[in-house]
């Protein structure tokens, strides 16, 4: 068995790196980071994920016990978008933003 063959049949590999901004209220839920349907409870700060394909589908969303709120969410293309910034709400009614580092 060729190298060649093993190493064209794995999917490429790219890292993105979000940093997730806490809302002025001192929100005391964490955020919620989901890539292509899975979601991972995340913290606040930047944290970094690998993602593998062509574009990958991400959204961030705050939980608290009764309802989910301040969703954005993006489509990622790997090589292209490597950090993103999360904006949480200022009101717990409002959708969160991103915008590029």
């Amino acid at each position: 068995m060729s190298t060649e063959a093993s190493e064209d049949s794995v999917p490429a590999q790219d890292r993105i790196e979000v940093t997730l901004r806490r809302p002025w209220y001192g929100a005391l839920q964490r955020p919620t980071v989901v890539f292509d349907g899975r979601g991972q409870p995340a913290q606040w700060g930047t944290g970094s994920w690998r993602i593998t394909g062509a574009e990958v589908s991400f959204e961030v969303f705050l939980f608290n016990r009764q309802w989910r709120y301040g969703a954005a969410g993006t489509t990622l293309t790997a090589g292209i978008d490597t950090s993103l910034v999360y904006h949480a709400p200022l009101l717990p009614f409002l959708p969160g933003r991103f915008t590029r580092s």
